[in-house]
């Protein structure tokens, strides 16, 4: 796995590891520019992550700006709080095959964005996955796409452009009930009262609907550990692939 991730960096970013405490004490991945890194290579105790077993394993230390995201991501299987590095940013993740190629190969994307000087950070973020709530109590986000499948709606300034959002209906529905793509952002709007304050508006275009029941609130806190949805947040892949694959 280590062989194939530098592979990975090397044909997308052009970079190569550098190892300055020798090949056996880490590989450090940098940005040409800024020469931040962007990811760590080590091979370390399993004990060092509180594994079990015997020998040591490949981990890549990488930076993840989203704490919200983080969090979610801390809770998959092979993924943990960041060995000898700043634990608040950065995440171990392991290189033995427990977490999927494409899914490290994913979240190397994230770091390299992350560790991006300004400038190239504005080109290079991709797209994201975000559930984002819709309270009916304030809107009528039920028959919100009844006649049109265009909305304007309330943007976290760390949503962008061809991110997917999934509009998560708060209590009574308690469910997912749309899947969305922002088409527009940065819209400037002021809007304030006792129970919402709004700044910046997105126009996000509706892609598909589930059903009441289909991702209940019980459902995301069972089979996908999130246990509340009160502002914009990542999707775990397990469930990003439930979504996607709905019938």
């Amino acid at each position: 796995m280590r062989e194939k991730i530098f592979a990975y960096i090397k044909k997308k970013y052009k970079t190569t590891p550098e190892y300055p405490w020798g090949e056996e004490d880490g590989a450090v991945l940098r940005h040409s520019d800024n020469r931040k890194w962007f990811a760590l290579v080590m091979c370390i105790g399993r004990e060092k992550l509180g594994l079990s077993g015997e020998g040591p394993v490949d981990v890549i230390n990488l930076k993840i700006d989203d704490m919200v995201f983080k969090d979610v991501l801390l809770q998959d299987k092979g993924i943990f709080p960041a060995y000898h590095m700043n634990k608040t940013h950065w995440i171990s993740v392991l290189l033995d095959g427990t977490v999927e190629e494409d899914q490290v190969c994913n979240l190397i994307d994230l770091s390299f964005t992350a560790t991006a000087s300004k400038k190239k950070k504005t080109k290079i973020r991709p797209p994201k996955e975000w559930i984002v709530p819709a309270n009916p109590k304030f809107y009528d986000i039920l028959h919100a796409f009844d006649d049109k499948d265009i909305i304007e709606w309330k943007q976290s300034s760390s949503i962008k452009k061809g991110d997917t959002i999934f509009l998560y209906v708060a209590a009574p529905v308690s469910a997912i009930l749309y899947g969305c793509k922002a088409v527009e952002v940065d819209i400037p709007y002021q809007y304030q009262d006792k129970n919402l304050t709004i700044t910046t508006l997105m126009r996000i275009k509706l892609l598909r609907r589930y059903e009441l029941g289909q991702f209940s609130f019980d459902r995301l806190k069972e089979e996908y550990g999130i246990f509340a949805v009160r502002g914009p947040r990542g999707v775990p892949n397990s469930l990003s692939h439930a979504l996607k694959n709905a019938p």
